[in-house]
């Protein structure tokens, strides 16, 4: 039976069920019954036996994360630094900067995330080392800043564009103070969940008390002694703050991530143009009343999640009709097929509506990762799966298109299309080693060794089956315990089996996600849709049985009273599918892009002679399109499509074979052409002719 102790779950994408008990004075019954209704199986609860993301998470322990910590060095010796100052010795002065303590923060979320599953003697001294001197770069009231502390600010009054103010919590819209330590209260959390260890989490605790005196009661030490309340300008504090609610059962952090959604839009609204219009933090209005997607991508992605969050932790529908509005704003006028937002350049964020370039195309890939983390919260808050839909489309296309297969070289930016020569990636026309301004690398680091946390969740009498993959873990159901295995090749296999075992014969339900992709269209959403919808094809099988399994709010249905070993095997067929745009997306008029499964293919200069911006399809219907696994190379494994298109160039027009593999594995042999939307007439090639 779920009990008020079950509020101490995580929501958040991989997080760890914990039995603390929330201070239940000050949630609401009605709260109470909207956070029961699903309780997702965290990431260390789930075995992965899959040839899909095992590589991955081994690349993550072995390469990207000792990789991402040499490279946040520089953070860790300004923290030290900052500990000398509060020593005495002021002697060697950190550099000022607003947000490279967060980066560091996001690799360790990540590295305790791997240890959780992984332990690793070396890496947990190391984290420990770096812990201590987190600790003692903190001041005794719990502030922890190296630029204010060390009084470096005042000489830096533009560090990294925006500034940070002279002092403690005096530009608030663009220092990141609270931003870093929202990431801290993230990782210090996965570390404690992972080790038992508390010692960060003590200083996350005292941190955000502080925050709680300064902002929202007064501190004579700051803001003359006046509550600052305004809302951070980067959103993250608000999530951090429920999982920080979540794991110590201390109801002042969820009160805390609530106010500061409550007073966004209303206690100050910055005034200006591009990073200083009230837009661009999303204060243009109160959360519960805005319903447009807009402003800087990612902030916006941290916010709608933490919102989701606070709505099903209080039970509250204040912000049901935000959340909604704002979730079709994106999915029928502003993200790319490949799960990507924030198609803007420079605002690194929305654009109106439509406005979906595909060469200029921003996407940068933290806001990949936060639209996963909005749309998996979206799902656990009303059982839709049309979220999960979203959230798996924008997982394995653009968040993951963000590392290349050897996990040491990212993607910042991720256009639909390439030449090979022009930069888009920071400077580069390709991927780089690591970013001036890292958050996109830390941030892979942090989401991948978490995905399983989104594999199933259950309520009393109901599992859900939510992103497949080879995997086992056991479902504490009211009648009992059920152990689920599942054997796939998704996503490249259109076969799932599971076999569900409950320790005695039990009447439950399981329900398996059907994706938009395997009904009518790739995506949810009015942007884009299957140039031939077909029918009705997946399929249900039981025991060998098929039956006709009721499809409710995108899952099919079986609801029976099941015994020990039996076998469910679901089929979601695969075929090569073609996919337009809405004509009001002016830069995909005119093209097709090829989908298979929940993945987005694309062509490369190295697989097809020379640019692809040669290459045009006009007969959909002789495409004759056929998939085999590359057999060497660094793609080994990963499917390939061939296509019969066409070519235009200085020969002519003629018939050529058109090679394509999945968007989130291109750039992995060198920096060569791309394209992800194909023309559909000679003439069109004529107006991309000109690249070399």
């Amino acid at each position: 039976m779920i009990t008020i102790q079950k509020l101490g779950l995580v929501l958040g994408v991989g997080m760890v069920l914990l039995s603390c008990e929330p201070k239940k004075e000050n949630i609401s019954k009605e709260g109470v019954a909207k956070a029961q209704v699903l309780i997702p199986v965290p990431f260390n609860e789930v075995e992965v036996e899959d040839d899909f993301w095992l590589p991955r998470l081994r690349t993550q322990k072995e390469t990207l994360v000792p990789f991402a910590l040499d490279k946040t060095r520089p953070a860790v010796e300004n923290l030290a630094k900052t500990a000398k100052f509060l020593q005495g010795d002021t002697t060697d002065l950190p550099f000022p900067h607003r947000y490279i303590a967060s980066d560091l923060y996001k690799v360790m979320e990540g590295a305790a995330l791997l240890l959780r599953q992984n332990p690793d003697p070396q890496l947990e001294k190391r984290m420990d080392s770096i812990i201590a001197i987190i600790g003692h770069a903190q001041k005794a009231d719990g502030y922890l800043y190296e630029a204010h502390i060390t009084g470096v600010s005042k000489n830096a009054e533009h560090w990294g564009g925006a500034g940070m103010g002279d002092k403690p919590y005096s530009w608030v819209l663009h220092s990141h103070e609270l931003y870093d330590m929202g990431h801290m209260y993230e990782a210090a959390i996965a570390y404690y969940q992972a080790t038992g260890k508390d010692a960060w989490l003590k200083i996350a605790e005292k941190s955000a008390q502080h925050i709680n005196q300064v902002f929202f009661e007064g501190d004579p030490n700051y803001n003359g002694g006046k509550p600052v309340n305004q809302a951070p300008g980067h959103e993250e504090l608000e999530l951090a703050l429920v999982k920080l609610y979540r794991v110590t059962g201390n109801a002042l952090y969820l009160q805390m991530a609530k106010k500061f959604l409550d007073i966004r839009g209303k206690t100050f609204k910055p005034e200006g143009e591009d990073e200083m219009s009230p837009e661009y933090s999303q204060q243009h209005k109160p959360v519960a009343e805005q319903d447009k997607a807009v402003g800087h991508a990612v902030r916006a992605a941290y916010l709608y999640s933490g919102m989701a969050d606070v709505a099903a932790l209080t039970g509250t529908h204040e912000y049901d009709h935000a959340l909604e509005s704002i979730w079709e704003d994106i999915t029928d006028t502003k993200m790319h097929i490949t799960g990507g937002l924030g198609a803007v350049r420079g605002i690194e964020g929305f654009g109106p509506a439509y406005e979906l370039p595909n060469a200029e195309a921003y996407d940068e890939t933290c806001a990949a990762v936060g639209n996963v983390f909005f749309n998996y919260r979206m799902f656990l808050l009303t059982k839709e799966s049309r979220f999960m839909d979203v959230a798996e489309v924008a997982l394995f296309n653009n968040a993951l298109a963000g590392v290349n297969l050897a996990g040491n070289e990212f993607f910042y930016v991720n256009p639909l299309e390439a030449d090979g020569i022009t930069p888009f990636n920071q400077g580069k026309a390709g991927r780089a080693p690591w970013f001036g301004t890292a958050c996109c690398p830390s941030n892979i680091a942090r989401l991948l060794p978490q995905v399983s946390g989104m594999m199933y969740s259950y309520d009393q009498n109901e599992i859900y089956a939510t992103l497949y993959a080879s995997s086992t873990t056991t479902l504490p159901l009211q009648g009992g315990k059920v152990a689920i295995r599942e054997r796939t090749g998704y996503p490249f296999n259109e076969q799932v089996a599971f076999e569900v075992s409950p320790e005695k014969e039990q009447h439950f339900t399981l329900k398996l996600r059907i994706p938009t992709w395997a009904q009518g269209q790739f995506v949810p959403g009015a942007l884009y849709q299957y140039v031939n919808k077909g029918e009705r094809n997946w399929e249900v099988k039981i025991n060998g049985e098929q039956i006709l399994a009721p499809l409710e709010n995108g899952f099919a249905v079986l609801d029976r009273t099941w015994k020990p070993g039996d076998e469910v095997l679901l089929t979601l067929p695969m075929p090569v599918r073609f996919n337009t745009a809405l004509a009001a997306v002016e830069a995909d008029r005119g093209r097709v892009a090829v989908t298979k499964g929940p993945l987005v293919y694309s062509a490369e200069g190295v697989d097809n002679d020379g640019p692809v911006q040669r290459l045009f399809l006009d007969d959909l219907a002789q495409a004759d399109p056929k998939t085999e696994s590359i057999v060497e190379g660094v793609l080994k494994d990963i499917p390939r499509i061939s296509l019969q298109g066409k070519i235009k160039d200085a020969k002519g027009i003629r018939t050529q074979e058109i090679r394509l593999k999945p968007y989130y594995a291109w750039d992995n042999r060198g920096d060569t052409s791309m394209l992800v939307w194909f023309p559909t007439t000679s003439e069109m090639v004529e107006e991309v002719g000109s690249v070399q």
